[in-house]
C-alpha cells in the first residue's frame, strides 16, 4: 500500500502515518497540492495530512484542498507533537544563530526563540526537510525544529528537547482517500465505511441573508446533534464570501441523513468530507 504524506520522511506526518498504517510504504510530498495529486491520479491509495493543531490551529490550506478536490476522509490520529532542536555533529548551541522548521513549528516554540534572541526563526517547507537541509549545507551555526525521529534519519544530533511552548500540543491527522469529487455522498464500499463511524465532517456555502447561518445549525440543534468544530474559509474568487467547515459527533444515522437533507434545502451547496470513527486515544 503506498501512503502520501505530506513532508519528508522523518516528518510529523511520517510519524503519524507509520502508526495509522505500519506496514505500508510512504510517499514523501514536499507540497500539500502534490498530496492531492497522488490520490488523484492513483499513484497513492491513500494519504495522510495534518489538519489542525493545538496550539497553532487549523491548516487553512488543507481545508481548501478538501473542499476542491475529490477526496474522502476515512479516518483521523491525534499525535502529540514534540518539538527538538537538532543540529548538524559538532554544532553546540551557543553557536547557533539560525533555526530552520515550517512555519507552524516555529510558530509553537515561540518561549524558545525569546529565551534566545539572538537566535533567527527560518521558515521552511518541512520540519524532517529542515534538518536534512541544515546538515547537508554542513552550516555552523545553524539547526532545526523537528521530530527524534529526524535526528536518527539523517544523522543530527538533538540539542534540546521538548521545546514546544505547551506540553498538551497535539496534531489531528487525517487519513484520506479518492472520492466523488462532486457526490455528496460517496459510496461507502469505495472508502471502506465502518458502521463505527461516530463522526461527519462537512462544508457548505449560504446566502448573505440575516439569520443564514442559525437556519444552517438549527438543523443539528433540533436533532440533538453535538458540533465539535466549525470554522469559515474565504472562496477564492469570490471576494467576502465564505464556506463553513463543520464537524459534527455523529455517523451516517437516520437523524444526520435527515439534518443534511435539511441543510441542502437551506444552503447553496453541501459536500460531505468524511464519515469516520473519531479519534478517542491521542499519540503518544
Amino acid at each position: 500500500m503506498k501512503v502520501a504524506i505530506q513532508g519528508e520522511l522523518g516528518s510529523f506526518s511520517h510519524e503519524a502515518a507509520a502508526k495509522m498504517l505500519p506496514s505500508a510504504t510512504f510517499l514523501p510530498c514536499a507540497r500539500s497540492a502534490e498530496v492531492f495529486d497522488r490520490i488523484e491520479d492513483g499513484s497513492a491509495t491513500l494519504a495522510v495530512l495534518p489538519i489542525e493543531n493545538s496550539l497553532a490551529g487549523s491548516v487553512a490550506e488543507h481545508f481548501d484542498l478538501l473542499l476542491t478536490r475529490g477526496v474522502f476522509i476515512h479516518s483521523e490520529f491525534h499525535l502529540r507533537i514534540r518539538h527538538n532542536l537538532i543540529a548538524p555533529p559538532q554544532v553546540s548551541l551557543p553557536n547557533v544563530r539560525r533555526v530552520f522548521s515550517h512555519p507552524v513549528a516555529l510558530d509553537q516554540c515561540r518561549d524558545f526563540f525569546r529565551a534566545h534572541p539572538g537566535v533567527q526563526a527560518v521558515p521552511f517547507y518541512d520540519t524532517a526537510g529542515s534538518v536534512r537541509h541544515v546538515i547537508s549545507e554542513g552550516w555552523k551555526d545553524a539547526a532545526a525544529i523537528a521530530p527524534r525521529q529526524a535526528a536518527r534519519r539523517y544523522g543530527g544530533q538533538v540539542l534540546l528537547e521538548g521545546i514546544e511552548d505547551d506540553q498538551q500540543n497535539y496534531t489531528r491527522f487525517l487519513l484520506i482517500t479518492k472520492g466523488g469529487k462532486a457526490d455528496p455522498e460517496p459510496d461507502p464500499a469505495s472508502i471502506a465505511f465502518t458502521v463505527k463511524a461516530n463522526k461527519t465532517s462537512l462544508a457548505f456555502a449560504l446566502k448573505n441573508e440575516a439569520g443564514a447561518l442559525y437556519k444552517a445549525l438549527s438543523v443539528f440543534a433540533v436533532r440533538d446533534i453535538s458540533l465539535s468544530k466549525i470554522e469559515s474559509r474565504p472562496v477564492r474568487g469570490h471576494p467576502w464570501e465564505y464556506v463553513f467547515f463543520v464537524d459534527i459527533l455523529r455517523g451516517d444515522d437516520e437523524a444526520a441523513r435527515d439534518a443534511l437533507r435539511h441543510l441542502g434545502e437551506i444552503a447553496e451547496f453541501v459536500k460531505v468530507l468524511g464519515i469516520y470513527l473519531a479519534a478517542v486515544a491521542q499519540g503518544s
